[in-house]
């Protein structure tokens, strides 16, 4: 199609990883309706979860306070949940499932397993919402005011465990239909090399069948029947490293679907072609192996784990910030080709010759640019005695919203200004809506980081309805001003995101109800990598192997901790449950 779209694809279309310029609806039906599906359950997750992020911004500060504040924990709880679980899972699976057909060119099976999977995660959310929301209602009997992280010893209903376990196994179920999909394409195209899109869904998927093994075990065997009142008391800090096995990690589930735009749509955006094919595989695979064996650094102030383990987590975790610094150099010399193929010059000028009008490159861009501070303060979390400063402070959700809030957030909101047309055969509506809405968000995102930073440095507690100020230096009176300041930054910047979510999905109901367009204005065809995947060793394709590896290092970083941590809670009674 000859649009003002495709006019920034530069280069030959690359045959083994590229749709055509057909509608994607109609070439793949079965799976174009799994994805709109998904999209659909992420979308309400994303609306309900911005007004609860909103409420509390404004709860927090003494803005707005139309709830008690022991409902602040339920909207803390939904919040965290129905947009950091809820949402990013869903987008990830519509967003997977769209990367492996498309890459593929073949349908997803569509059998009762392809169904299965997205049944039992919108049963699971449906489970979780409503024991939730027990919190605020008291004609629901339940109450699951947790968070996210579900801590012990904090009880939840059982509703909502049943609800997790679903989430989490349906997810399970669809990464089984992603492979078996490869598996059906790999038996018609031996020795061919798997298509980026689908190398990075894979490996994403093997980091998270490993990672997740730990909260699988918490909830299904020690959270849920203590809950159920099968026996009465729990070992906190088991089920807290248990999760934290997980816990870590899921931050790069999050990350590498959004890494997956970055590297394959986003220099097509740009007017370009990705820099190399072979560097994107390095870093999915470094990801795979070094993701999960860092959990401890959640951990340095928990007594009962070993400091050379801990000292292990926080050499991991710096490890990571190899794939980072590589994405950051991939994707920007990616951005950089397509902006002189868009007639830019200049050691910096060129960047003018980027499309930033256009939302779905606009939100990506700088979706990236905030992961990159998000990134530094994540550096100051991950070292021990840095981390001793901004502990349980304001400083780790700023850190969290940098990255699940804007780097997956933001991008996963800006692609779908690209891909929801190719989903449902309609032009993009509210165009003017969509230009706006990244740049509200990155500014709202900076306005609300920079406060929690801030406040996290003042000491500022998190998770917290009634944050007590307690003046670590200077007088008095200066202290209440630089208090009054954050709280205000704090309340404007979640205004911002949430007026941000509003416009998007203002976007995406306008185009999704409009009328079927003949030509919907896109091309999605991805243009080959400018050094292909024949220039990397074969080796990298080789998911079996890293898996192995990946195995090998998790037993190395949790086999002992996590022995000595069972033997001790034989010995030790526990603790009881705490009613939130």
């Amino acid at each position: 199609m000859a649009t003002a779209e495709s006019t920034e694809t530069a280069g030959p279309a690359d045959t083994a990883d590229t749709g055509s310029d057909q509608d994607y609806f109609e070439e793949f039906p079965v799976s174009a309706r799994l994805v709109r599906l998904n999209f659909l359950v992420a979308f309400v997750a994303l609306g309900i979860g911005g007004l609860f992020g909103m409420l509390q911004a404004l709860h927090r500060t003494d803005t707005l306070r139309i709830l008690s504040s022991p409902d602040y924990y339920t909207l803390l709880t939904g919040h965290g949940v129905l947009l950091a679980l809820v949402f990013t899972t869903f987008f990830i699976a519509g967003l997977f499932t769209w990367g492996v057909s498309d890459s593929l060119g073949r349908e997803l099976p569509g059998d009762w397993i392809s169904w299965s999977w997205w049944t039992m995660m919108t049963v699971g959310t449906v489970m979780a919402t409503v024991a939730i929301l027990g919190g605020l209602i008291d004609q629901i009997p339940m109450q699951a005011d947790v968070l996210f992280t579900f801590y012990v010893p904090l009880k939840a209903h059982p509703v909502f465990y049943v609800g997790v376990v679903l989430l989490l196994v349906g997810s399970w179920v669809a990464g089984f239909d992603w492979f078996r999909t490869f598996w059906a394409w790999r038996k018609d195209n031996r020795g061919e090399r798997i298509p980026l899109r689908t190398f990075m869904v894979l490996i994403t998927m093997l980091m998270w069948y490993l990672s997740t093994m730990g909260v699988a075990v918490e909830v299904l065997i020690f959270v849920l029947p203590w809950s159920l009142g099968i026996f009465e008391q729990i070992d906190p800090l088991l089920t807290r490293s248990l999760f934290w096995f997980f816990g870590h990690p899921v931050v790069y589930f999050w990350l590498m679907p959004a890494y997956l735009v970055w590297y394959t749509i986003l220099p097509k955006l740009s007017g370009g072609r990705l820099f190399s094919d072979g560097l994107a595989r390095i870093v999915f695979v470094l990801f795979l192996l070094l993701s999960t064996p860092v959990g401890f650094h959640h951990q340095y102030i928990d007594p009962g784990i070993a400091e050379g383990f801990k000292f292990v987590a926080m050499t991991n975790t710096m490890f990571l910030l190899l794939p980072s610094f590589l994405t950051a150099f991939t994707v920007v010399a990616s951005m950089e080709h397509g902006a002189r193929q868009r007639g830019g010059s200049g050691y910096l000028s060129w960047l003018r010759s980027l499309p930033w009008d256009r939302p779905a490159f606009t939100a990506c861009a700088l979706a990236g640019l905030l992961f990159a501070a998000g990134g530094f303060s994540g550096m100051v979390n991950a070292g021990m005695n840095l981390n001793y400063v901004v502990h349980n402070t304001l400083w780790v959700p700023g850190h969290f919203h940098l990255t699940v809030g804007t780097a997956a957030a933001l991008t996963f909101m800006g692609i779908s200004y690209w891909l929801l047309p190719q989903l449902t055969g309609k032009k993009l509506r509210g165009r003017a809506l969509a230009i706006i809405q990244p740049y509200l968000w990155f500014l709202g995102m900076t306005v609300l980081s920079n406060a929690m930073h801030r406040g996290g440095l003042m000491g500022l507690p998190r998770r917290t309805a009634e944050p007590e100020w307690n003046l670590v230096e200077g007088d008095f009176a200066s202290g209440v001003g630089a208090l009054s300041e954050v709280q205000l930054q704090i309340a404007v910047g979640g205004v911002l995101l949430f007026t941000g979510v509003v416009l998007f999905l203002l976007v995406m109901l306008l185009t999704w109800t409009g009328r079927q367009a003949p030509s919907i204005g896109v091309d999605r065809t991805i243009p080959p990598a400018l050094s292909g995947p024949e220039n990397s060793p074969r080796i990298l394709d080789n998911y079996r192997l890293w898996f192995g590896i990946a195995v090998v290092l998790v037993v190395i970083a949790y086999g002992i901790p996590l022995g000595d941590m069972v033997a001790d809670g034989l010995l030790n009674p526990g603790s009881p449950p705490i009613s939130p």
